[in-house]
């Protein structure tokens, strides 16, 4: 799955490597390390312009919130268990299905987290002497630096119980899509850990490679099978994963010091 994630990156170098077309730059987002659901996040995609000549789609940098409101909802309660999407069920998913073959979008990040139980901790919760144990927080980037860009879905919702001009009469809101994680070895592994995405959560973020970013964003493409076949998963050996401080667990906490690689995990052994 995708909880959390990283981004910190400015939206000048976002309009630069996704060839973006337009972006306000009042629209500008504080660097996030430590994205949650629900809060407000970057995301790229391709619509006509509001009362241009042309219909012709336009590449855009848009403020988005994650956690999918269906366009069909009568409330947006449900944001909050939205946040991901999986690619084995997206084109069927009656909340999914819609916004898959018109409204897909890719979600900017330096990478995402993902949590592993300490060996010792799974003992203790199974002797009974812990029924919470701790967990130890994993980083998980593009191993040459990169953008990471998720694939993503987003949505319209219009709020009924506000006026037309209300600012907040219209959500915009998006999801991750997920698939399985990557069973072949990292491109690069730490010391100790995990050898491979699949060690750390059997589910991951559909990372984009450039090559199928066009198809992607284009809202022109609409036949499933063949939009179907973008979900296919990236080369192994692309990501990178390392231990990062548990403060990264406390959503309150933010800034550049998450993402600052341990020489080994906090939480005992994990593999």
């Amino acid at each position: 799955m995708c909880g959390r994630y990283a981004a910190s990156r400015r939206p000048e170098d976002l309009v630069g490597a996704f060839e973006v077309e337009k972006w306000e730059p009042e629209e500008t987002l504080a660097p996030d390390w430590n994205v949650a659901p629900t809060k407000e996040v970057y995301a790229v995609l391709e619509r006509p312009l509001k009362d241009a000549d042309s219909p012709r789609p336009v590449r855009q940098l848009r403020r988005l919130k994650w956690g999918l409101v269906p366009s069909w909802s009568k409330t947006p309660e449900g944001a909050a268990r939205m946040i991901n999407a999986r690619a084995e069920t997206v084109a069927e998913k009656p909340s999914f299905k819609r916004a898959f073959s018109a409204r897909r979008c890719i979600l900017p990040a330096d990478g995402y987290y993902e949590w592993v139980t300490g060996s010792g901790e799974r003992d203790l919760e199974v002797e009974g002497k812990k029924k919470r144990p701790r967990k130890q927080p994993y980083f998980v980037t593009p191993a040459d630096g990169s953008v990471f860009a998720m694939a993503g879905l987003y949505e319209f919702w219009r709020d009924r119980t506000l006026p037309d001009d209300h600012p907040s009469a219209w959500w915009v809101t998006c999801s991750v899509i997920t698939t399985e994680a990557e069973t072949g070895p990292l491109g690069v592994s730490p010391a100790e850990g995990p050898r491979s995405l699949a060690d750390i959560h059997p589910r991951m973020p559909l990372m984009l490679t450039p090559d199928r970013w066009d198809a992607w964003l284009d809202p022109r493409r609409t036949d499933v099978e063949e939009l179907r076949g973008l979900l296919a998963a990236p080369p192994e050996g692309l990501m990178r994963a390392y231990p990062v401080a548990t403060a990264v667990s406390n959503v309150r906490n933010n800034g550049p010091e998450l993402l600052k690689e341990l020489e080994g995990p906090e939480v005992g052994t994990l593999f």
